[in-house]
């Protein structure tokens, strides 16, 4: 292990430009100009391009990187990446070899053979490990390509640790490598439809796993004057640098990693599993009294729910300060697929017509068939916030949260005050945000009864958002999600679009807080929560720190 001195692989001459993506095709519904990441499989442009059978690993444990180069010799980097990155492995001059990759890698897997292998040091902590494989070009430009593994926690108490379960399956929906993802892509009989099941065994498309310091967020940082046209940052950004089309919108890079570097820098000491771990290793949150989610954590699996709610009920804490509670997924193969069906469930998922498991139709929590609001897991719902932030989403809104309930214990040591708003400067409220149904009763808000919310749910400070982007005309204007297009919202909604639209067209984004059984659940109910953490926004570094500290026992509750 290296801990002085440490020299990122990622620094110096290298990119992906925006011609070495492949084209796909027009969505009738979105008309997009879809592109995504896929081998080149030309020897005078040398990529090289790895995946893992798994996500995570135990120490002692030996990961097989599967791949295929068209370099003659190819380099690897593997770190702990964090605070304090740690370089743990680095090879050079490996031999390349090239195997040839099917036409739908995002479904099939890349079937490629093993071309390194890693036993990981037997006393090697817990993280996230970055994989950075490297080749040189003709023209002296290196192609990097990332990958990771998670190192999972040795069994056994871990008093006053915290359990961050990294987002996984949202990483999983959006990473489009091959042709699709959950969202657009290659898949159905005109090659225009997102694909609903995705394989694990593939790589990362670029920028979910790394990116250099300034990359744009999809939240739009200047307010717009009146009469300008919608901005889109990270979709310009993104595609004059090459980056991948959702890069921005999900990934260690962008969401998670913000909070894990914050949170080791102020001296918490933390251990990381995936959603795929927490799925089938239940057993893992034994050890600990603090589970911890941040950024943009979309994507649950019915028993992922399940292992939380019974943690939580045994007095587990825990705190979550992320947003957009949405979708339920089913991990197929031994967790080497994810299935998401979204719009096309209700006519295509396979349990569709197995009154035994329909119960995990793939679609959204509130959907008829599922009937399973988030807000019995983690107080709020997706579909009664939504977007914020960005293009026409309320681009002028406010950007913090305006708070309702000073005096709960989560706002000690900020002198926050009633109505004051926090976090605007380091705009942490959006991209995408969750709130409740809710009614003001002397000035304060409360959620509305029925739909999963448990009584003992509090608002402690809120903002409004919206499904809309309530288009306006203008020359040369492009609206990302046209509000004509919105069957698929509808759709996650449950019911009737017209009715679903309706209900769902105005939302907000919440800080809640509730109790279930012995324990309790803090949620900061906001993808962008994470940038007021690097960003070092007072108030929202002191109200974490204030959640942190009395679920990890540091400090007495109140």
């Amino acid at each position: 292990m290296t801990e002085t001195k440490f020299k990122a692989p990622e620094n110096g001459p290298h990119a992906i430009h925006p011609w070495s993506v492949r084209k796909g095709y027009a969505d009738e519904h979105f008309l997009s100009d879809y592109r995504f990441q896929f081998p080149r499989e030309d020897r005078s442009l040398p990529e090289v391009f790895l995946y893992t059978e798994r996500m995570s690993y135990d120490p002692g444990e030996t990961v097989e990187f599967h791949g295929s180069t068209t370099a003659d010799k190819w380099s690897m980097h593997i770190y702990r990446d964090g605070h304090r990155p740690v370089m743990m492995e680095e090879k050079s001059d490996l031999p390349g070899s090239f195997t040839k990759t099917s036409e739908t890698p995002y479904e099939d897997g890349c079937d490629w053979p093993v071309l390194y292998r890693w036993q990981i040091p037997a006393d090697a902590p817990s993280g996230f490990y970055r994989v950075a494989s490297t080749c040189l070009r003709p023209d002296g430009q290196r192609f990097v390509q990332h990958h990771f593994v998670v190192v999972r926690p040795k069994r056994g108490p871990k008093k006053g640790r915290i359990l961050m379960m990294l987002a996984t399956a949202t990483w999983t929906a959006y990473n489009d490598w091959g042709g699709a993802n959950h969202y657009f892509g290659t898949w159905g009989p005109n090659r225009n439809e997102s694909a609903p099941i995705l394989s694990m065994r593939r790589p990362w498309t670029r920028g979910m796993l790394w990116l250099p310091k300034g990359a744009a967020r999809i939240t739009v940082g200047e307010l717009p004057r009146m009469g300008d046209a919608p901005r889109y940052p990270s979709k310009e950004w993104g595609y004059s640098g090459g980056w991948g089309q959702f890069y921005a919108a999900a990934g260690w890079a962008q969401f998670d990693r913000h909070f894990a570097v914050w949170a080791e820098s102020e001296g918490y000491e933390i251990d990381y599993i995936t959603q795929t771990d927490l799925h089938f290793r239940p057993e893992i949150l034994d050890d600990y009294d603090c589970l911890t989610s941040c950024g943009h954590d979309e994507y649950w699996s019915w028993d992922m729910r399940k292992t939380v709610e019974r943690f939580v009920e045994k007095g587990g804490q825990f705190a979550r300060f992320g947003g957009n509670f949405v979708w339920q997924i089913r991990l197929e193969k031994d967790g080497a697929e994810q299935h998401c069906w979204k719009a096309k469930a209700d006519a295509q998922d396979p349990v569709r017509n197995d009154p035994g498991r329909r119960h995990l139709l793939t679609t959204g929590w509130d959907a008829a068939a599922v009937n399973w609001p988030g807000a019995t897991t983690v107080g709020v719902n997706g579909a009664n916030g939504i977007y914020a932030s960005w293009g026409g989403f309320a681009p002028r809104g406010s950007r913090g949260f305006t708070v309702y309930r000073p005096w709960h214990w989560i706002f000690d040591g900020t002198d926050i005050r009633y109505a004051d708003v926090f976090g605007e400067e380091a705009q942490i409220f959006g991209y995408e945000v969750d709130g409740l149904d809710y009614t003001f009763r002397q000035g304060l808000p409360y959620p509305e009864e029925g739909r999963g919310t448990p009584e003992s749910v509090e608002i402690l400070a809120m903002t409004p958002a919206t499904l809309y982007e309530y288009e306006h005309e203008g020359e040369g204007e492009r609206y990302y999600i046209a509000d004509r297009d919105l069957e698929g919202v509808a759709r996650k909604a449950g019911g009737a679009r017209e009715a679903a639209l309706a209900r769902y067209k105005h939302g907000s984004g919440m800080v809640v807080a509730m109790k279930r059984g012995a324990g309790e659940v803090v949620t900061a109910g906001s993808c962008e929560w994470i940038m007021g953490l690097t960003r070092r926004c007072e108030h929202t570094m002191q109200i974490t720190r204030n959640v942190l500290d009395v679920f990890t026992g540091k400090a007495d509750r109140p």
